[in-house]
């Protein structure tokens, strides 16, 4: 399904509201380790990138501390990679720091089925063995088809399958906001 030919059914987050769910989860990060000895970030490619950077610098603002950020590329471990194109493209994945033993935090936008998390975690086994990976994610939108759950989570939205969330960032798409979006039959 393409953006293109869906219409804006509701805003849910602003810009401020964007803020205040990832100062939020900052905070809640901090809270569960006893602070960030030992914690890193890793956003999964594309929007988990800027949100994970955001994190770390919100982290950093009320800690003190900087936390590392890594990117996480996941394209050739997903299970629908044979749907997704001929030609997927695949883009590198840039964890420059040892994840063996960490307190890793993998970043993503939205959850939904928690296909893309299990994607993830593989990509993340083959880089070491984290002491423990908890997830971060800015909407969770339900329709689990694998027994994943977020650590954190910005706001939970219910949706049909029939609506798509889209998450919109100042970095990739030039504006601040997070909308339902529906079909225009």
């Amino acid at each position: 399904m393409n953006e293109r030919d869906l219409k804006e059914k509701a805003q849910i987050l602003d810009d401020k509201g964007m803020r205040r769910a990832l100062v939020r989860i900052a905070h809640e990060i901090i809270e569960r380790n006893k602070g960030v000895e030992n914690v890193a970030l890793i956003g999964v490619r594309r929007r988990g990138v800027p949100l994970a950077q955001r994190l770390a610098k919100y982290i950093s603002d009320i800690e003190g501390t900087t936390v590392p950020v890594g990117i996480l590329d996941i394209t050739l471990y997903r299970d629908d990679l044979t749907t997704l194109a001929n030609q997927p493209q695949v883009h590198q994945t840039e964890v420059k720091f040892p994840v063996t033993g960490k307190k890793l935090v993998l970043v993503d936008d939205v959850l939904y089925t928690g296909r893309t998390v299990r994607a993830a975690l593989d990509a993340i086994m083959d880089l070491g063995r984290p002491e423990v990976v908890q997830l971060a994610v800015l909407i969770d939108r339900g329709h689990r088809e694998i027994p994943i759950r977020a650590d954190y989570v910005g706001k939970n939205v219910p949706t049909s399958r029939k609506e798509v969330i889209s998450v919109r960032l100042t970095e990739i798409d030039g504006e601040e906001r997070v909308v339902i979006l529906e079909g225009t039959e």
